[in-house]
């Protein structure tokens, strides 16, 4: 090998293996710093940006369980509220049952009159309050639930509006139902007996919808967890195996300083050819 005091290849050759091991050992600590083995574009740019699709679904779906979580708590309020009703329309069939009864004295059918009006008044008020942020499906207006089911907010579900006031198809009890005479008690018998039936109905409707949207929901949260774990075994560090590489590369940067120190001196051989 030739002797030169303008190059001096070795510590050229030791210094490039120490960068190298720089390199390497900086991006292994930012593997364990960040947990990630692909952090950026520049890392991976077409495993990044799978990850980052991902990501975007990811979101999505985030959005897709708080719309099904909104609609099934507005339809858990309105299930309640509907078997509250139920229970109140079962007790106002007794009352008016008794009131057609037509031995009955005076004073008795004025008490059952009073029990079947304090019945029919709690329906209105159960259905006023039957509202959760704002939406009631089961009063007066419009309101109905479309929670969104997939990640672009392409595909919805639906739960329909129930009516549910006195005087409507499903309640026909009106509002000033009385069972004050044998002739308004057999017109109650009827009514209640055609609402208690209608709202069965309904509660099967209420109840397939908040099976849907608890369904979708699970499902949501399933198809979030497994893509969560997708994007891990894409784009997570195996913090084993860098701890390893850590240690390794650690004990190679403080060998290659000391080969870099060695080939320094190297040139300090040339002042010997020239001692006498």
């Amino acid at each position: 090998m030739a002797f030169s005091i303008n190059v001096n290849a070795s510590a050229l050759s030791a210094l490039r293996n120490l960068d190298n091991t720089n390199r390497s050992l900086n991006t292994t600590q930012t593997h364990i710093n960040t947990g990630l083995k692909i952090s950026s574009a520049k890392d991976n740019a077409a495993v990044f940006s799978i990850a980052q699709k991902l990501r975007g679904d990811l979101r999505g779906l985030n959005a897709v369980k708080q719309s099904l979580d909104r609609g099934i708590s507005t339809v858990d309020v309105a299930l309640a509220a509907a078997n509250a009703i139920s229970d109140l329309l079962l007790e106002m069939k007794e009352k008016a049952v008794a009131a057609a009864d037509q031995g009955l004295d005076s004073t008795s059918r004025q008490a059952l009159t009073q029990d079947f009006r304090a019945l029919r008044d709690q329906i209105s008020t159960i259905i006023e309050n039957a509202s959760f942020n704002g939406t009631n499906i089961i009063d007066g207006g419009t309101d109905q639930i479309v929670a969104i089911t997939n990640a672009d907010a392409t595909q919805t579900l639906s739960v329909a509006h129930e009516n549910l006031t006195l005087g409507s198809s499903a309640i026909p009890i009106d509002a000033t139902q009385e069972i004050g005479t044998l002739s308004d008690a057999a017109l109650a018998v009827t009514e209640v007996g055609q609402a208690i039936n209608n709202l069965n109905a309904v509660l099967t409707r209420l109840g397939s919808g908040a099976k849907a949207l608890e369904q979708n929901r699970i499902f949501a949260g399933t198809l979030s967890d497994v893509i969560e774990v997708g994007i891990g075994n894409l784009v997570d560090a195996d913090m084993a195996k860098e701890s390893a590489n850590l240690q390794a590369l650690q004990v190679k940067q403080q060998l290659g300083i000391q080969a870099l120190s060695i080939a320094n001196q190297s040139p300090q051989q040339i002042l010997s050819l020239f001692q006498g």
